[in-house]
């Protein structure tokens, strides 16, 4: 039999992000191998391959791909890194981000979201890849230090909290700027003088905020 095509707008999908700058092969194949219907509502699969956001359970939203991508490609990953996610959201930027390092721990502060992506990462075989109901601004000392850090919410500054996980030479990526308005992404490295601060691009995140969620 000959091999099946992929739909048209997976086709489109992957043009889309190779347009708009997206270059690093391997961050590609990753963003090609995740079934991104599965991450989203029910109502919004058709949905799935198109360069957009789209709305979560807890009010909370599943990335435009090409900033999910974007944001994975300036982490620069490699096969040996340990990686914390602040904001698991549907899950899916964790299950990109176990297609390209050694282990992701990510944190997200609502339990339906935490159980709900814990069950689909569970489901696509992505066992490198643990999931902790946990506040992002407040994390156990026992977790140590990490060799990238990915933050999905905007956050007014990043705090000290985080970049003190840094490893040297550890890089961290988070939307920085106000809650209800344009933040900035901004790549963070951690070197043996200190912290080394870029600006990126322009985006929309929802907020990060302290403590567990007490509903949902």
């Amino acid at each position: 039999m000959p091999p099946v095509s992929p739909p048209p707008e997976k086709m489109m999908f992957r043009l889309s992000l190779r347009r708009r700058g997206i270059s690093d092969l391997r961050v590609l194949r990753a963003m090609d191998a995740i079934p991104r219907e599965v991450f989203v509502e029910a109502a919004d699969r058709a949905e799935a391959w198109r360069d957009t956001a789209l709305p979560i359970a807890c009010g909370q939203t599943i990335s435009q791909p090409f900033v999910v991508a974007y944001m994975t490609e300036q982490l620069r990953l490699e096969a040996t890194h340990r990686v914390l996610e602040i904001g698991t959201g549907s899950g899916y930027q964790a299950a990109v981000l176990a297609h390209l390092c050694k282990t992701v721990l990510t944190v997200e502060r609502f339990r339906t979201l935490a159980d709900t992506a814990r069950a689909r990462l569970e489901k696509l075989g992505l066992h490198n890849v643990e999931v902790m109901l946990g506040d992002g601004f407040d994390l156990p000392a026992n977790l140590g230090a990490f060799d990238r850090i990915m933050v999905t919410a905007a956050m007014a500054e990043v705090p000290a909290a985080l970049t003190d996980r840094l490893e040297v030479d550890g890089i961290l990526i988070a939307p920085v700027g106000p809650h209800n308005g344009v933040q900035t992404l901004v790549q963070i490295r951690k070197t043996a003088d200190g912290l080394e601060r870029k600006p990126l691009v322009d985006v929309r995140f929802v907020p990060a905020l302290p403590g567990i969620a007490r509903e949902l």
